[in-house]
């Protein structure tokens, strides 16, 4: 299509007048479509918004819907010195509530051995060599775990190589080769070896497998495990301490279940009072009320958080000035809200306290979750409630969420769920909405093709005009000319 400029033998606003008839057309059309498609970006923009803290909320009701999240235990100690921790302490959800005096008076510790002074047929230096001629191994043990690694030593091999060799051994299982100079000649140089395998009966042991001289220096016994060599400076021993008074024993510092459910880890011997005997520490196990406490009104505040988020989208603008929210008036969005508060009013039979009510929790006219400061029906405020709650029926408040057909957060849980997943019911009105912002793309490219058919059309209208009307003026003016010659 040739499109030509009107107007211009007639004289006429021909071009202007197809202008202005395109725009006419074209306005009422184009503000309809652009109208559809603000509306549809905002909803689909709304819907991702709801998606994601519907999300938030879930992982909240999710964490809310396990005991092993709600039935905390909480150990504190207290020590007779302050500056002196002798042990922490941990506990299960299983653990009975109750108070214990315990005092660590041993540390496990693992074997540990030294060679003799120089005077004695040991080391005057770290270079030394350990083995004079041919060549050996060393093989370093502990009987009971079955744990073991051997070490090559050849002629001309030092103290301090040897050392440095243990140490690097990929199949180490915790010996710690160290050298100390003890700065006379007597003394000389002396290698120190010590075991990390804590407990008793847990003893290193180095044996010389060739049944060499020399290296009887750095063994405890020969290759048939009769003769005796090197004795330890330490023996591996237990870590012991009192429970009320009860001596217990455990081969490494970490004392597991010795109290039912608990267990505690010594760090330091406990301190002594003036007679020498061992101070006792308080271990009270407790409910994890903070924990707890906690976890409720973060469970109030991402209520709160959603159905804010749901007001502000569903909401009608009270005036000229105030836009409807994306989402005014939609019934899905408002269900989540009815259905939310629902199950928050419901009766849990499988717990003593039978719903949220109890705990201090309430919905207020708003349809908003509170823990109210003030008495309004004469059973204490939403605080007291709670308070009492936790002191007194702590693990009722678990069964008040988790209950697998009735629990609060396990309902709401699955309720959210429906909404959330992949294929949920927000995925899918979102997935809608884009599907019509697609197909109203196909529109605008429809109506575009419209606009150019409907231009062609005016301006070969417009210019059939133009040429008539051109052609009177051609007309008139040769008559006019005629007549100016008579």
């Amino acid at each position: 299509m040739t499109i030509q400029s009107l107007g211009v033998g007639s004289g006429l606003a021909l071009d202007d007048l197809v202008t202005q008839l395109i725009a006419a057309e074209r306005e009422p059309k184009q503000a309809r479509l652009d109208e559809k498609e603000e509306s549809l970006d905002s909803e689909i923009s709304a819907i991702g918004q709801l998606k994601s803290k519907m999300s938030d909320f879930l992982d909240t009701v999710d964490e809310l819907r396990s005991d092993i999240n709600l039935q905390g235990r909480e150990p504190s100690i207290t020590n007779p010195d302050e500056s002196v921790e002798p042990f922490t302490a941990e506990a299960a959800n299983s653990a009975v509530k109750g108070e214990y005096q315990i005092a660590v008076t041993q540390l496990a510790s693992g074997s540990r051995f030294e060679t003799e002074n120089a005077v004695d047929g040991g080391f005057s230096d770290s270079t030394d060599t350990v083995l004079s001629s041919g060549s050996g191994s060393l093989t370093f043990k502990i009987d009971s775990t079955g744990d073991s690694f051997d070490i090559n030593v050849s002629a001309g091999q030092t103290l301090q190589q040897l050392a440095n060799k243990i140490n690097s051994s990929e199949d180490n299982f915790g010996v710690n080769a160290s050298i100390i100079d003890t700065g006379t000649a007597d003394g000389g140089a002396k290698l120190v070896l010590t075991s990390t395998t804590t407990g008793d009966g847990n003893d290193l042991v180095i044996v010389n497998n060739n049944d060499l001289a020399d290296l009887n220096r750095v063994a405890t016994t020969d290759s048939t495990e009769t003769a005796s060599y090197l004795d330890p400076v330490l023996s591996a021993q237990n870590a012991q301490a009192t429970i009320d008074g009860i001596a217990v024993e455990s081969s490494t510092n970490e004392f597991e279940n010795t109290i039912s459910s608990v267990s505690f880890e010594a760090s330091t011997v406990s301190t002594k009072d003036a007679l020498g005997e061992f101070q006792t520490s308080t271990l009270q196990i407790g409910y994890d009320t903070e924990g707890l406490d906690k976890k409720i009104r973060d469970f109030v505040d991402n209520f709160n958080a959603l159905a804010s988020e749901i007001d502000t989208l569903t909401k009608y603008g009270t005036s000229e000035l105030e836009n409807d929210g994306a989402l005014a008036g939609d019934f899905m969005a408002r269900s989540i809200t009815s259905g939310l508060s629902s199950i928050v009013g419901s009766n849990v039979s499988s717990s003593a306290l039978g719903g949220l009510f109890a705990i201090g929790v309430e919905l207020n006219s708003e349809g908003k979750l509170e823990i109210s400061s003030y008495d309004e029906f004469g059973l204490g405020s939403g605080e007291d409630r709670l308070a009492e709650a936790l002191e007194d029926n702590f693990d009722e408040i678990a069964a008040l969420f988790t209950d697998e057909d009735e629990g609060i957060a396990a309902r709401m849980y699955e309720y959210t769920k429906e909404y959330t997943t992949f294929s949920g019911l927000l995925a899918t009105r979102e997935q809608s909405a884009k599907d019509e912002k697609d197909q109203l793309s196909e529109e605008r490219e429809q109506f575009e093709l419209r606009m150019l058919s409907f231009e062609e059309i005016l301006r070969d209208k417009y210019l059939n005009l133009d040429q008539t009307v051109t052609k009177l003026n051609q007309t008139g003016n040769a008559l006019m000319a005629s007549l100016g010659q008579v």
